[in-house]
């Protein structure tokens, strides 16, 4: 195993949420990095059912390091990995890397170990004390994701994301989250 992504080669750069205003994030793709509750509620809102999940990777690797540091975990530990597409009518949505380490695991009695095509939204926000700890965000080029998600994400201009530290029960989870065109436009 390696901390290699499926999504990209390396991993993007991540920004302060506080620089925010130096960022010049436009307005549609700010709804969504600002979105304080379920992007999938979200998306299942305006989608409904149609709402699907692609899992790209789901294996058990190293983090990136300042994903490790977020996390405060070694960053030779080893954590779950999960990456995928989320897509509505064939059409790709948001891209996503999720980052769980054992502990997290296990105080979530493994329900974060078996999601299968289930999004993870729909797991972790009926936790009654989910607790949000920190925003990052990015904006990733074009060249800077892998040519086979490129082509499967239909990726043809920069992406904006974030990616968002949650607690279940006092242990972290790192969530990236990148919005594709397609949702800049509801």
């Amino acid at each position: 195993m390696s901390n290699k992504s499926s999504l990209y080669p390396k991993e993007p750069t991540w920004f302060c949420n506080r620089l925010k205003s130096r960022l010049n994030i436009p307005a549609p793709a700010a709804s969504w990095i600002y979105e304080a509750g379920s992007i999938t509620q979200r998306l299942r809102d305006y989608y409904g059912s149609r709402v699907r999940v692609q899992v790209l990777n789901n294996q058990w690797q190293r983090a990136f390091i300042s994903e490790s540091r977020l996390l405060k975990t070694h960053p030779e530990k080893y954590s779950l990995t999960r990456e995928v597409l989320l897509y509505a009518d064939d059409i790709p949505l948001v891209l996503a890397r999720t980052i769980i380490p054992e502990a997290t695991i296990s105080s979530a009695q493994q329900n974060l170990s078996h999601l299968g095509n289930r999004p993870l939204g729909e797991v972790i926000f009926p936790y009654p004390r989910l607790e949000r700890l920190a925003m990052q965000i990015t904006q990733v080029q074009c060249n800077q994701w892998r040519p086979p998600i490129q082509q499967k994400a239909f990726i043809n201009q920069p992406l904006w994301g974030r990616r968002t530290v949650y607690a279940i029960h006092h242990h972290p989870l790192l969530v990236s989250e990148f919005f594709l065109p397609e949702i800049l436009n509801h």
